[in-house]
């Protein structure tokens, strides 16, 4: 139960609550202005307040505003059995923080070395968590269904327009699965199969989604057609495993660089021996023709040259013919030998170069083996690197493939899975029937001590098309004010309910905006049913209402005495609402008018 709510600026309106019904009334004071109103006196206010202090996450709370940051505020709540009170507190300037005392976080090891009687930080996503665990007794998984959720059941606020409709309490665009799945938990039922039908709706979405993008020129040739992609991903997929493959094989040599540079090295000198021979057999061919002239070479000349000297310088020519034939001979002979000695000399250069050429190709095939067996590991880098690049390029044609695979399914399977799992709703509905009248039962019990007999009440759970079907009737439920008076019964059936079988608190509160357009006498008639009902389950009920509201129900019955909460706020324009001053608040980046409140 909520206890108490307090702050440390001592203007604000300490507020103590008990057991059973608890009136929280805003007066007129007999020397307000024309200009007051008791709208403005703090009843949502403390709401906010409460949803603050259990975890609220909005960034733009009136908490957080300039006004109110500064100020701490405090909840003491009753626990669990080893905790009996738990005080929490909060302040706007530090959201994100929660202050425990004692410290009831099983997981924070600070009592190791202090007390767990001291005042203790914690996050407020682990505040969130604790919440959870002690109010709806939920651990582990739970999807579809959070703790804040189910609080704004609980604690209804007209900020998030919860007084539209019975079964959407966090805010007013609040999917339908999402609304049912949170109430399918209070009531007891599978709310992890009616989760499901997210799944449905996702898939769906996709689809039309995508069947929008392949309309678009651009955009379609990104998704593209299964079979093609089919076809690019084999592909992928064989150069990814010959990737692997080669990766797998792969030795990195320590001196790759080195032997290959040798090698470069060795071809270039292969490739200048190579170059040497051709030119030195073509100085052989030439010698050897040289020698064959040398060898060839007729002397008859000789006799018609020595005869022309003989005639022409008869005193000069002392030789005779035989002694000159003899020196020719010689010169022959002596040149002959010159170009045999220089065919000799480049045919033993031929054979040192082939000997030399068969030692560089030796080398050359040992390191070319060496380097055929490994590489360096920049090549190897270089192969991860193309490993990675194709498998991104596999990742991204499987996504592709997924989604051409949604778009180009049936709109027939979607329907399949979607009446399957209507058919497995319906079932566990069916096995979940006694459950199911139990909440039926009480919803028109509570409809009709408002309304009499005479009122038909019910309430439907089916297995819809889309989701899970909740909604509560009352015969003639076009009027604002019975429209309001199922939202009360509603809540008051979960809240019941979950409180009989450990999954809820044991409180709840609603607004004076859930009383607005009902008639006095149903007003007179809710209240006392919510007061006999929480005092016949150890339960809570925190309504606040204007003085004229609560006047109105006493001439119907209505004894709220010892119900009321002190102290009551007021309509007084300086210090009678609930902080006991005024401030303008405007949500941040709503672009709402400011608002005045006190």
């Amino acid at each position: 139960m909520l206890r108490e709510i307090s702050a440390s600026d001592a203007r604000f309106k300490r507020m103590k609550f008990h057991p059973g019904l608890n009136l929280v009334v805003a007066n007129k004071t007999s020397d307000a202005r024309d200009t007051d109103s008791r709208n403005s006196a703090g009843k949502s206010s403390l709401l906010e307040l409460f949803h603050f202090l259990l975890g609220s996450q909005g960034s733009g709370h009136m908490a957080r505003s300039k006004a109110l940051r500064r100020i701490t505020f405090q909840l003491e709540l009753d626990w669990s059995e080893a905790y009996p009170r738990v005080h929490v507190a909060r302040s706007g300037e530090r959201p994100d923080v929660v202050k425990l005392f004692p410290n009831i976080d099983n997981s924070h090891q600070e009592f190791l070395f202090g007390s767990p009687d001291d005042v203790t930080d914690i996050s407020l996503a682990r505040w969130n968590s604790l919440l959870e665990e002690q109010l709806f007794k939920l651990r582990g998984d739970h999807p579809g269904v959070t703790g804040r959720s189910l609080l704004s059941f609980y604690i209804r606020r007209v900020s998030s327009n919860a007084f539209n409709e019975a079964i959407r309490a966090s805010h007013a665009r609040q999917s339908q699965i999402d609304a049912t799945t949170n109430v399918a938990y209070l009531l007891g039922l599978d709310y992890e199969l009616v989760n499901k039908y997210k799944d449905v709706a996702q898939r769906e979405n996709a689809r039309t989604q995508l069947q929008k993008a392949a309309k678009d020129p651009t955009l379609g040739k990104l998704v593209g057609a299964t079979a093609d992609l089919r076809g690019q991903m084999n592909l992928a997929q064989q150069r990814i495993e010959q990737l692997r493959n080669q990766i797998a094989s792969f030795r990195v040599v320590p001196e790759y660089e080195r032997l290959a540079a040798e090698a470069d090295a060795i071809t270039r000198q292969l490739r200048d021996l190579a170059n040497l021979d051709s030119i030195d057999r073509a100085n052989v061919e030439d010698l050897r023709r040289s020698v064959d002239e040398t060898s060839d070479t007729s002397s008859e000349y000789l006799e018609s040259a020595f005869n022309e000297l003989n005639i022409t310088l008869p005193g000069q020519v002392r030789r005779r013919y035989d002694e000159v034939q003899a020196f020719h001979e010689t010169v022959v002979r002596n040149r002959r030998h010159y170009l045999d000695a220089e065919i000799r000399e480049i045919e033993e250069r031929l054979q040192a170069r082939a000997m030399e050429r068969e030692v560089l190709g030796t080398r050359q095939s040992e390191i070319l083996r060496e380097l055929n067996q490994g590489g360096a590991l920049e090549s190897l880098t270089v192969l991860q690197q193309a490993l990675a690049t194709e498998q991104s390029r596999l990742n991204t044609l499987q996504h592709r493939f997924e989604a051409a695979e949604t778009l180009e399914s049936s709109k027939l399977q979607i329907e399949a899975q979607r009446a399957q799992l209507r058919r497995d709703v319906s079932m566990d509905l069916s096995e979940r029937n006694a459950r199911i009248d139990r909440a039926i039962r009480l919803f028109s019990t509570y409809a009709q001590q408002i309304y009499g007999d005479m009122r038909d009440a019910w309430l439907s759970i089916s297995a819809g098309q889309k989701s899970l079907q909740i909604e509560p009737h009352i015969a003639s439920d076009g009027s604002r004010g019975i429209s309001q008076m199922k939202i009360f019964c509603f809540d008051l059936t979960l809240a019941v309910l979950a409180h009989r079988e450990n999954r809820g608190p044991d409180f709840l509160v609603h607004d004076s905006h859930l009383f607005d357009g009902v008639d006095e006498r149903q007003v007179a008639r809710a209240l006392e049913l919510a007061r006999t009902v929480t005092e016949g389950e150890g339960m809570q009920y925190i309504a606040t209402l204007n003085s004229d509201v609560l006047d109105n129900a006493r001439r119907y019955g209505l004894e709220p005495d010892d119900s009321m909460v002190q102290p009551s706020l007021t309509d007084a324009f300086e210090d009678g609402g609930l902080f006991g001053f005024r401030f303008d608040f405007s949500a941040r980046g709503s672009g709402t008018a400011k608002r005045t409140f006190a």
